[in-house]
């Protein structure tokens, strides 16, 4: 007797793609840090014994360390938010979440971890002799970080570590959206508000954190508001 032929199996369906560790922004990053350790060790001999470390809002030094400290300090917070950002795709509960707006953060981590390079790199100039008013010089890189945080809060989808999350936000997908649509539109507008320090340094620590920290707490009120008119 014949025997019955095997039905072909049905191709299964795969899940969500599981976020990698490697992505081509954490590659950037590493070599980043990587380069300021690099730099650390080249200039550590450069360095006074104290080094110039904290400037006042008004742009006057008002602190210091000591020279490991001050040449070493940046390049380990560096290497604690790499390690940070290299796990956090796989550890966070939406984790498939975040791969569908991987390339945005991305972006933002490179973004980082060069402005905490930029940071360290005026620091050491400094201490090298070359003055310059540290307010004003940071206000470019700062601007250009938080726009594009408002751009990274557009794409992102539901997840536990970017984007607006408090407990309204976490509980409905529509909440979420609107909120850091709008969240992120409000940090690109403050980033282009923050650029007027350039024309008006006695109010660069003010142009600079006012319209961050207002939108920071109007949004958290915005997004309640959104999750009570959902609810009714």
């Amino acid at each position: 007797m014949p025997t019955p032929k095997k039905s072909a199996k049905s191709p299964q369906k795969s899940g969500p793609k599981s976020p990698s560790l490697i992505s081509p922004g954490i590659i950037v990053s590493f070599l980043i840090v990587l380069a300021s350790f690099v730099a650390a060790f080249y200039f550590y001999p450069m360095m006074p014994d104290q080094m110039a470390s904290h400037w006042g809002i008004d742009g006057q030094i008002n602190g210091y360390v000591s020279r490991l400290w001050g040449v070493m300090l940046l390049p380990i917070i560096s290497s604690a938010l790499f390690l940070l950002f290299l796990f956090l795709p796989k550890m966070d509960p939406k984790k498939h979440n975040i791969e569908k707006f991987r390339k945005y953060f991305d972006v933002f981590i490179v973004l980082l971890f060069l402005f905490l390079t930029y940071i360290y790199a005026l620091t050491i100039a400094w201490n090298l002799g070359h003055t310059f008013e540290m307010n004003r010089m940071i206000i470019p890189p700062f601007a250009v970080l938080f726009y594009y945080l408002g751009i990274l809060m557009k794409h992102a989808e539901m997840n536990w570590s970017i984007g607006i999350r408090t407990p309204w936000t976490m509980e409905s997908p529509t909440v979420w959206k609107k909120t850091n649509q709008l969240g992120g539109l409000l940090f690109q507008i403050a980033a282009i508000i923050s650029l007027i320090g350039l024309l008006l340094p006695d109010y660069t620590f003010i142009l600079l954190l006012g319209p961050i920290l207002t939108v920071s707490v109007f949004i958290v009120f915005y997004s309640y508001f959104l999750y009570r008119k959902e609810k009714k």
